[in-house]
């Protein structure tokens, strides 16, 4: 019998205003990014991961919308720290999760399936050396933070 272990995306308001600052600094200042350097779109948002077992196997992803959109769901391949380095497009990982709910009452999330379930996979992979996982969530055609909810279910390797 195997335990499995649900861990909810959190949001991150400390390190998604870190980047927002660097947003505004750069535009302050009339400089540019650094070649390669991800800026925080006004529509992304940093979210986080803490895993409190580091033995997973991927299980699924329950990703609640309660209104029409998309998300999009893309990690960050090593431990980012904006407080000594910026974050470079070549630490994003692909493929990105993306999920979508169309307009109607009735209509369920739907995702790319296969691109989900190698998400989630790389995911685990990456929890078996780090307790933290950061993630850019991007919230596109109605959607927003206040009508998502979202997890990603490990079954626990013992």
């Amino acid at each position: 019998m195997s335990t499995k272990l649900e861990v909810p995306f959190r949001l991150d308001t400390q390190l998604t205003e870190v980047m927002r600052l660097r947003v505004q600094s750069l535009q302050q200042r009339s400089q540019r990014r650094q070649e390669g350097e991800h800026l925080l779109q006004d529509n992304e948002v940093v979210y986080r991961l803490d895993f409190s077992k580091q033995a997973l196997q991927f299980s699924h992803w329950t990703v609640k919308l309660s209104q029409p959109g998309r998300l999009t769901i893309t990690a960050t391949s090593q431990l980012w720290t904006p407080d000594l380095t910026h974050l470079m497009t070549r630490q994003l990982l692909e493929p990105a999760g993306v999920f979508w709910r169309a307009s109607g009452h009735d209509q369920p999330v739907q995702c790319y399936e296969a691109d989900a379930h190698e998400f989630g996979e790389r995911i685990a992979e990456l929890a078996k050396v780090r307790k933290v996982m950061y993630f850019l969530l991007e919230f596109a055609d109605g959607c927003n933070p206040e009508s998502v909810d979202c997890s990603i279910t490990f079954h626990i390797i013992s």
